[in-house]
């Protein structure tokens, strides 16, 4: 059922996690590296059986850089040497397609690898071009969003409720729509399974949803729940088993990279905000008043992130306590194996013949969508593995 070779397209693809995925599956296919990290890597194999396997991805995408992946990954310095030196050649190989870019949704990143002219209809035949090209060489496909967070869209919008009304928007290059909804719609459009990685808006949209289930392919999102907020869906739980009454969380992250570069853009962090905030919530079946989420872009870190929680907790006989958390790590090699399972998930739920939202993955995102609108995402990361796993083992 896995035959073949299995493409990913990956919009931002000379970005950090981009090169890291690209480089750690080629470690992989050389025997440089073993599976660690991989969350599906260590479930029993009648589980995994029929997803595609690792050493049968190939990868291609779009960037704003047009550097290629040897390069980037010189640049963004998460490999070590004798790793970057191992795939050296396969990565000077790959070079991005030129690029959506629109300065009104993302105003702090700008490269020269870009489409020039056209309105929205041209830019979604561009990218639809790339993939029927990328499908010629590999089979089958599925597009991963890795681009920098775009500014916080109004998702209420009369033309994002139903597809006629996103289609004449589409033909009239309405401001509204941004360059993740363009690749969405495109992704769709080749009936290629897509998967948002970050918290653009983008196919959770109801009309994008709606292309979807109409075009017979799966979508999945949104922001992928890679440090911080995996550690809070984990925590926040037994808190709640305890009877633990969390009256205040406070996180806070810095991090040097090309995400926190974007990230340092006042509209661009909203959306980011927007995904982190949005679980404890959900977990708790409280609103904690004291909830604050902070990310401060900090050149001097680079890829390495850290990420800092205070909890204040009340229990027994109203008795304060606190739990501090200080979690030190590289971004990209926590996001890196995600967006991987993401796609590989897509890509079986697409063969199996599934559409629409895919909420069996959930484990995988921050702001999981869900296929009905209305209803409240499971958040907690040991119930969102049980979904994950009855749906594997179908």
């Amino acid at each position: 059922m896995n035959n073949g070779k299995l493409g990913i397209a990956i919009i931002g693809l000379g970005g950090a996690v981009g090169t890291t995925i690209v480089a750690g599956i080629e470690l992989l296919k050389k025997g440089r590296i073993d599976t660690t990290g991989l969350p599906l890597a260590g479930l029993d194999a009648e589980l995994t059986q029929n997803l595609a396997a690792y050493e049968d991805l190939v990868f291609a995408g779009w960037d704003l850089f047009g550097e290629h992946l040897a390069t980037a990954a010189e640049e963004h310095e998460v490999l070590t040497h004798k790793q970057f030196v191992a795939v050296e050649d396969e990565l000077r190989k790959i070079k991005p397609w030129r690029a959506a870019a629109n300065r009104d949704f993302l105003a702090n990143i700008e490269g020269e690898n870009t489409f020039s002219g056209g309105g929205h209809r041209a830019t979604i035949e561009k990218i639809r071009e790339n993939l029927r090209e990328f499908k010629t060489k590999c089979g089958r496909a599925v597009v991963i969003n890795l681009a920098s967070t775009e500014k916080l869209a109004d998702e209420g919008r009369e033309i994002f409720n139903s597809l006629a009304g996103f289609e004449r928007a589409l033909d009239e290059n309405a401001s509204e729509i941004s360059p993740a909804m363009l690749y969405a719609y495109a992704a769709l459009a080749e009936r290629v399974p897509y998967g948002n990685f970050t918290p653009s808006v983008a196919a959770d949209v109801p009309a994008l949803v709606e292309f979807a289930k109409k075009q017979g392919v799966p979508v999945a999102g949104k922001d992928g729940k890679t440090g911080q907020t995996m550690i809070k869906s984990v925590l926040a739980p037994a808190f709640r088993t305890r009877a633990l009454r969390v009256e205040g969380w406070f996180s806070t992250n810095i991090l040097g990279n090309r995400d926190g570069l974007a990230l340092s853009n006042t509209d661009s962090l909203a959306s980011k905000i927007k995904t982190k905030s949005s679980l404890l919530d959900d977990i708790l079946g409280y609103e904690v008043e004291d909830h604050l989420v902070d990310i401060r872009y900090y050149k001097p870190r680079g890829d390495d992130k850290e990420a800092w929680d205070n909890v204040d907790l009340s229990g027994f006989l109203g008795q304060r306590m606190q739990l501090k958390v200080n979690f030190l790590c590289k971004d990209s090699i926590l996001a890196a194996p995600l967006a991987i399972e993401i796609a590989r998930c897509l890509d079986l739920a697409h063969r199996r013949g599934e559409s629409g939202v895919l909420e069996e993955i959930s484990i995988f995102f921050k702001m999981p969508m869900t296929r009905d609108p209305a209803a409240r995402p499971e958040n907690a990361l040991h119930k969102q593995e049980d979904i994950l796993i009855e749906w594997l083992g179908k």
